[in-house]
């Protein structure tokens, strides 16, 4: 019983350093943040965050695996509670468009950290199991689709994922240039989305 309270209480601390360095992290880019920076903008001593985080990798593939998590979560209620392939288009676009412009930050991280993986070997299982982690959201998301009627589906899980992925990406890019811009992303991402989950589920 110490033991568990013990290893809650680390888990505890490990992600409210992981909180408070993400939006550091989202600013700032994987390249141009160290542990000092992190420190430097949050509650947390250089010394507190080097305690329960070895080194950089560890401590960004963390924060990046726990918003991820989140990010799923959100989708997997949509999948619970939808009622008609329609709901569910509905409701799955409304959260991408949503996360897009409230979350820019991060995920301007998670990709940032996809394309360091290329060349870090460091981050190329954390990245892999994130990539694996967000494929099988999308799955549910099309096997739902499929359950409620909307048809059969018509791409395997990977080839959805990478689609939807890639939507996401480019609208990223474009949201990147402004206020205006990023609204305009958002919405435009909304039609694509819905338009590519009635095309790969009929």
């Amino acid at each position: 019983m110490v033991l568990t309270t013990r290893v809650d209480k680390v888990e505890q601390r490990r992600l409210e350093l992981a909180e408070s360095a993400l939006r550091t992290l989202g600013d700032l880019g994987y390249a141009r943040t160290g542990l000092r920076e992190i420190a430097a903008n949050s509650p947390f001593s250089h010394g507190v965050v080097h305690y329960y985080f070895h080194d950089k990798i560890e401590l960004i593939t963390f924060c990046v695996r726990h918003y991820k998590t989140i990010c799923s979560r959100r989708y997997d209620d949509a999948v619970a509670s939808a009622t008609t392939p329609q709901g569910l288009v509905d409701d799955v676009v409304a959260i991408m468009s949503r996360t897009l412009l409230d979350d820019a930050a991060l995920h301007r991280l998670w990709y940032d950290l996809r394309t360091q993986s290329i060349f870090e070997p460091g981050l190329r299982e954390d990245v892999r199991d994130i990539d694996l982690l967000l494929q099988a959201m999308v799955g549910r998301i099309v096997a739902r689709a499929v359950e409620l009627g909307a048809g059969q589906a018509l791409v395997d899980e990977a080839t959805a994922y990478a689609a939807v992925d890639g939507l996401f990406e480019q609208a990223l890019v474009a949201a990147s240039r402004g206020d205006d811009a990023a609204q305009e992303a958002a919405t435009l991402l909304g039609r694509r989305v819905a338009a590519l989950l009635r095309s790969i589920v009929a």
